[in-house]
C-alpha cells in the first residue's frame, strides 16, 4: 500500500508523519532506508516539541548521515527570504510516476498506488490545468568531486571556497575528504538545486573553477545527478 506525505514544511503536513512513526524507529523498515532520506530532505528543519516522534526520528537520521561524512562541519546556514507559507513551490520534492508525473507536492514512498490515490492525483492535475497554474520547479540532488592542485593545497580553505558560492536555488549539504593517493585528498560534497534556477555546468565553470576559487580548486567532476 502506498504512503504519501505532503507539505512537510508545515505543521499540518507533519501530523501524518507523527502518527505514522508512533511505535516505529524508521519510515518503512526496521533500519534506515531511502524512504527516510527522502522524507528527511523534505523536512526543512527539526520539528518542535509538538512532534516528539518526528523529532526523535529526525535526530536518528541526522546521526546516521553524519557518520557517513566524517569531515568537520562549518555550520552552514541556508539563506533566502521565503516565508513558510510560500515554501511549497520549491521545497517539496516529487516522487511519482504515470498520471501523477507532474505532481511535485507529494513524496510517494512506494511504487504501487491505490485507485483512490491515482484518482486524487488526476483531480489535482485537472485543477492545475483549470487554474492555469505555472509548473513548479523541480529539484535535483548532485554529488560533486572537487580536486585540489596538489597535496599542499589547504583543503579547509578549498571547502570554504566551494561553500562561499551562494545563489538562489543552491543548497550545500554534507561533505567529506577522500584520499586519492600521494598524500592528495579530494572534497566530496552534496548539493541540492532548483533545476530552473541553477545550471550545474555554469556553476562549475563560472564560479567553482574560475577566479578567485581556482586558487584552490583544480577541477570539479559530477559524480551523481538525481532528480528528487
Amino acid at each position: 500500500m502506498a504512503i504519501t506525505f505532503s507539505d512537510l514544511h508545515t505543521e499540518q503536513g507533519l501530523k501524518p508523519v507523527e502518527e505514522h512513526l508512533s511505535g516505529k524507529t524508521y519510515i518503512s523498515d526496521d533500519q534506515l532506508s531511502l524512504d527516510d532520506v527522502k522524507v528527511y530532505a523534505a523536512v526543512l528543519e527539526k520539528p518542535g516539541d509538538g512532534f516528539p516522534n518526528v523529532s526523535k526520528w529526525y535526530d536518528c537520521v541526522a546521526s546516521h548521515l553524519a557518520k557517513s561524512f566524517p569531515g568537520k562541519a562549518v555550520g552552514v546556514k541556508i539563506g533566502g527570504g521565503i516565508a513558510q507559507s510560500e515554501a511549497p513551490k520549491t521545497e517539496a520534492p516529487a516522487a511519482a510516476t504515470g498520471a501523477d508525473a507532474d505532481d511535485d507536492d507529494d513524496i510517494d514512498l512506494f511504487a504501487d498506488e491505490t485507485e483512490d490515490e491515482k484518482k486524487a492525483a488526476e483531480e489535482r492535475e485537472a485543477a492545475r490545468k483549470d487554474t492555469k497554474k505555472p509548473k513548479e520547479s523541480g529539484k535535483s540532488s548532485v554529488l560533486l568531486d572537487v580536486k585540489p592542485w596538489d597535496d599542499e593545497t589547504d583543503m579547509k580553505k578549498l571547502e570554504e571556497a566551494v561553500r562561499s558560492v551562494q545563489m538562489p536555488g543552491l543548497y550545500w549539504g554534507a561533505s567529506k575528504l577522500v584520499p586519492v593517493g600521494y598524500g592528495i585528498k579530494k572534497l566530496t560534497i552534496m548539493m541540492t538545486i532548483d533545476d530552473d534556477l541553477v545550471s550545474v555546468d555554469n556553476l562549475i565553470e563560472d564560479h567553482l573553477t574560475s577566479e578567485p576559487n581556482n586558487e584552490y580548486i583544480q577541477s570539479v567532476d559530477i559524480v551523481a545527478f538525481n532528480k528528487i
